[in-house]
């Protein structure tokens, strides 16, 4: 087993996981700390370390909000337990799981991105174990990296402190680790030529941040975006996040600088970490994406479908009762008002398949109601063969049965335990069902992650569902419920309407 390892700052060593047959690397530095000048400027080298830098610990989490323990909210009782992690602005690390014996396998790599809105979250949470997709002949990274004020503010001064890298810290010290990976995971076993990015809600989203960069050629070979992908379809209607222009971002960060009663950069500078982490709270912002025309050149979703993208295989798609878009009105006159404002003279074809003519208005936006993820991984299906990228896409829907005195549903995220499989860290009362989901699900994310096709044996030796490319002719996907099933079946009639016209208004 590959225990010490060097890379290009020095010698790291691991840890046998729990499967002895796997390292587990925590802690490693990918760029110098970002404090002092570092704050809100783009990731900086490491520098090198004597001796063995003892790698058995995840770092401290990014700044963020902290854990607050409280039993009615699902992610506290879900993953966010530790209420005394440890917290710090040093905080560019990663971890790495490999299964390697010598340097020489060649073995595929995983980098993951975590989510949390851009606000919170971080690599030490329970479910982003790498050792069991290590333990499938794949090299696992979980990268950190900023977030909030601290990985997504803007000002004037930093703009013209360095307009090649003027925003978007969060997402360069992701694309830096990734960049790390590249040089150094040969050292590990893996193979640089072979790199899967991944990542979960706004991880998800930042997967498709990276795959529209112009800045990142060559540096991945496929992307995985989970429950990140999305698109507003009804005004006012819920939408995570959002991306704004350098311009607004660095207003919004002068009128931050104000409320923090600094007058300069050099004086926000050096503010304490955790004085500006409390004034972030109380400014209650999101702070996210930005496009500053150098690593995003407009919105990541929109540049998608027109190609302007690293042409890769994608694994995408959602939970079933995740961010349904539902129309914001209280009466059926409104709710007419809106079809005709968004459909013109097709309002009535949208009308007639909400049926709204004959029911409540309860029951018309009932029916209006559209799963937002999917609607967008529709209407990007359909962009990437109108645009003849014809980039492999494989789509899937997590419909499982969640246990629990909570009765919670498929909820956003829930799906992260099958994908690592990693079901024995939950408090959740699991039964054989979902551990033989959860080996498939993970099966198949290895195999996408080797080779750009999901497809392969069962640990059990038998062939598993045959899981086919979405395209707009057969727009199936593979639906992880009691177990993994293939389904053949066209979208709703709704669905197919809403997506037609999506590309009648660009035209």
């Amino acid at each position: 087993m590959l225990r010490t390892v060097k890379v290009e700052n020095g010698i790291v060593q691991g840890l046998p996981a729990a499967d002895p047959r796997i390292t587990s690397f925590k802690g490693i530095p990918f760029a110098a700390p970002p404090v002092g000048e570092n704050r809100w400027r783009a990731p900086q080298p490491a520098k090198d370390w004597d001796g063995v830098l003892k790698a058995f610990d995840f770092a401290p989490i990014s700044m963020q909000a902290p854990t607050v323990i409280d039993v009615n909210n699902i992610y506290t009782r879900e993953w966010s337990v530790d209420p005394d992690i440890a917290m710090a602005e040093d905080c560019l690390y990663l971890n790495v799981w490999t299964p390697a014996c010598s340097p020489d396998e060649k073995l595929p790599v995983f980098v993951w991105y975590f989510g949390g809105g851009l606000q919170v979250g971080h690599t030490a949470e329970m479910e982003f174990d790498g050792e069991r997709i290590a333990r499938r002949g794949v090299v696992v990274v979980t990268v950190n990296y900023r977030l909030n004020t601290f990985g997504f503010l803007c000002h004037p001064e930093i703009t013209a402190e360095a307009p090649e890298a003027p925003a978007n810290f969060g997402h360069l010290d992701q694309q830096f680790g990734t960049q790390w990976v590249k040089r150094n995971i040969a050292a590990f076993g893996g193979d640089p030529d072979n790199i899967t990015i991944g990542g979960q809600s706004a991880g998800g989203g930042s997967v498709l941040s990276q795959l529209t960069s112009p800045q990142n050629e060559g540096l991945f070979q496929r992307a995985i975006i989970e429950s990140g992908i999305m698109t507003r379809l009804y005004p006012n209607s819920f939408f995570p996040g959002g991306r704004h222009n350098l311009e607004d971002a660095e207003k919004e960060g002068v009128k931050f600088f104000e409320y923090l009663g600094v007058s300069s950069l050099a004086e926000a500078r050096k503010l304490d970490a955790v004085y500006l982490r409390d004034k972030t709270l109380e400014y209650n912002r999101f702070w996210g994406t930005v496009v500053d025309n150098v690593f995003s050149i407009g919105n990541a979703f929109e540049l998608f479908l027109e190609n302007k993208r690293w042409n890769v295989p994608v694994m995408l798609g959602h939970t079933s009762s995740e961010f349904f878009s539902i129309p914001n009105v209280k009466t059926l006159e409104e709710f007419r008002d809106l079809a005709v404002e968004l459909f013109g003279d097709h309002a009535e074809e949208f009308l007639a398949l909400c049926r709204a003519e004959s029911g409540s208005i309860d029951e018309a936006l009932k029916r209006a109601s559209v799963r937002g993820i999917e609607y967008a991984i529709r209407v990007a299906a359909q962009a990437n063969a109108d645009t003849g990228a014809n980039t492999p896409l494989y789509y899937y829907n997590f419909d499982a049965e969640i246990p629990g005195w909570d009765n919670p549903g498929t909820f956003h995220s829930v799906d992260l335990w099958f994908f690592f499989e990693t079901l024995a860290k939950c408090w959740r009362p699991f039964v054989g069902k979902h551990y033989d989901l959860a080996r498939q699900m993970c099966n198949y994310w290895a195999n996408f992650i080797s080779s750009g096709n999901p497809n392969g044996k069962d640990s059990t030796g038998e062939d598993m569902p045959q899981w086919e490319p979405y395209t707009p002719e057969a727009p199936y996907g593979m639906v992880f419920g009691d177990k993994s099933v293939f389904v053949k079946e066209q979208p709703g009639e709704l669905m197919k309407f809403l997506v037609k016209e999506y590309f009648k208004k660009k035209q």
